[in-house]
């Protein structure tokens, strides 16, 4: 059995992923601190759509995603460059990661239609 952890969710992803959350708490900088059901999921489904805004450099994909812990986000975005939802390329001293159309696809499958 999975047993439910706290987390910082983006306001606009608690709001359109709410299936993943189980309680909300305090809004904090733009966040909403939550107790979730599935934290892989939802912490997938928040660095993709991060993304959908546009491409980003490491340090802004790493701000906006709202994962606190830099290892945990290293994982996550392993796992979705691997996957091939994320890509990275290089643009001088930086690397930009944007989302690709598998990732939005992923991204399609998890959004619950009201």
């Amino acid at each position: 059995m999975m047993r439910a952890r706290l987390t910082y969710v983006p306001v606009d992803v608690a709001e359109q992923y709410d299936d993943f959350i189980i309680s909300k708490n305090e809004e904090i900088l733009g966040a909403v601190r939550a107790k979730t059901r599935d934290y892989s999921m939802l912490s997938l489904v928040k660095m993709l759509h991060v993304l959908c805004d546009g491409k980003m450099t490491f340090s802004e994909f790493y701000a906006k995603s709202k994962i606190r812990m830099k290892r945990s986000f290293l994982n996550y975005l392993h796992l979705c460059v691997n996957y091939g939802f994320v890509k990275k390329t290089p643009s001088g001293p930086y690397v930009i990661y944007s989302i690709t159309d598998k990732g939005r696809k992923m991204l399609e499958l998890l959004h619950k239609d009201n």
